[in-house]
């Protein structure tokens, strides 16, 4: 694939990412509403499901701003990868990274107590 490539970020990296103030990055989970209701991610996320992005999706200039890393999650990180590099075809200003593993390695890495499915 040609182009810019969203950064990779790792659970426990991301923990630190969240548990620093200054960092503040913006979390868009693309997972389904069943998948939420199974394993949330413990942390304020924007809601972005795939399968449904005619709903969001005309408004998703103003919900992503500049300036602001955006870490894409999905169930094991595939969703996610390539919702960031589409999102980057957009808007190659945005700085973007994924969630490698997904909510599966955030539940094995950091948080046991988010299930698993």
């Amino acid at each position: 694939m040609n182009g810019p490539h969203p950064r990779s970020i790792t659970a426990p990296e991301l923990q630190e990412w969240l548990l620093d103030e200054r960092l503040d990055p913006l979390l868009v989970d693309v997972r389904e509403d069943r998948e939420l209701e199974i394993a949330p991610f413990p942390a304020t996320v924007l809601h972005l499901p795939l399968s449904r992005s005619e709903a969001w999706l005309k408004d998703l200039g103003r919900q992503l701003p500049d300036g602001r890393s955006v870490v894409v999650l999905c169930h094991a990180g595939v969703r996610s990868l390539h919702f960031g590099l589409w999102l980057l075809e957009q808007r190659q200003s945005l700085e973007v990274w994924n969630l490698e593993g997904g909510i599966e390695a955030w539940s094995l890495q950091v948080d046991p107590s988010v299930p698993r499915y």
